[in-house]
């Protein structure tokens, strides 16, 4: 069964399609640094995709991959702050994906590695008895252009998605 896809030619549909999450606003991430409990911290990443951090003061993290994160911070605490700063970056939840239209429990549910257009809808509580499955639009989180196509139920959905289904009128 084919559905339309709506991606963005932007860099998060391109990052997140090589298997290298970017972060975004929504994700709840937790910085550790090995040995400073005071570097260390958990956030939910604003929408504005910035965070203040400690003797390096305002950081644009979304876009950046963990391990680019990582780099940035160990480097800029690197020298003046500490010799050899162990850093580790992960997500603790990451943002949310949102379904809504003929489905079971549209809203909000949050990402989860792997995620494909089946098991979203099946997050959701699967198929309204009047979904049109094989009008299903999926619009990707960006400011680029977007474009069209079509996928499989077993293809990708990604953090931030949203994913309309329409209703059937026979």
């Amino acid at each position: 069964m084919a559905v339309t896809l709506l991606i963005t030619l932007g860099s998060v549909a391109t990052a997140q399609e090589s298997g290298s999450y970017v972060l975004g606003p929504g994700d709840r991430i937790a910085i550790t640094v090995f040995g400073q409990t005071d570097l260390s911290m958990e956030f939910t990443l604003s929408d504005a995709g910035t965070r203040n951090y400690p003797f390096l003061g305002e950081i644009v993290i979304a876009g950046m991959t963990l391990p680019r994160l990582e780099q940035r911070i160990a480097d800029g605490l690197r020298g003046d702050y500490l010799i050899n700063p162990d850093v580790s970056v992960s997500i603790t939840q990451y943002r949310l994906f949102f379904i809504n239209g003929e489905v079971n429990r549209p809203g909000g549910y949050p990402y989860q590695p792997g995620l494909t257009l089946e098991k979203a809808l099946a997050l959701a509580g699967g198929l309204g008895p009047r979904a049109a499955t094989d009008e299903i639009v999926v619009k990707r989180a960006s400011k680029a252009l977007s474009a069209a196509v079509a996928i499989e139920m077993s293809e990708a959905v990604h953090a931030g998605d949203v994913i309309d289904v329409p209703q059937s009128f026979f």
